[in-house]
């Protein structure tokens, strides 16, 4: 089965074409390698699919016939992801959130001022508070 409609067939992705071109952008590896959509899988294969800023770490089992339920997915994918994963998506949720609130529209010009100030500057700062 092609690794493309594999991960479709698993859920990974939510379209075929998505996950086409996750492989084309080089976001799924076999082995430590990027793979071509085309890429033809086997059970036992260890992947790595970049997916929302994690590396998913899964092993494939067995293939799907087609497309399962999303309760079916573990006979056929055993997912590895350590648990510092997502623990790091947690913390960049946490950043984006610590200086601007979703929908405060673009940074103020004194804001970019500040922020560049603070990139040039020396790092063990904090970043400027509100006003």
């Amino acid at each position: 089965m092609r690794i493309d409609k594999f991960l479709w067939s698993v859920r990974y992705f939510k379209t075929r074409s998505i996950a086409t071109e996750a492989c084309r952008q080089g976001k799924v590896k076999i082995g430590g390698a990027k793979v071509k959509p085309s890429k033809e899988v086997f059970p036992g294969d260890q992947l790595v699919v970049r997916k929302n800023q994690v590396d998913y770490q899964l092993e494939i089992m067995d293939l799907p016939p087609s497309r399962v339920g999303a309760k079916l997915v573990n006979q056929y994918v055993a997912d590895k992801t350590p648990k510092e994963e997502f623990e790091k998506q947690e913390l960049l949720k946490y950043s984006q959130d610590y200086y601007r609130k979703k929908g405060t529209g673009r940074p103020t010009k004194k804001d970019r001022r500040d922020i560049e100030d603070w990139l040039e500057g020396d790092h063990d700062d904090e970043l400027p508070k509100e006003s």
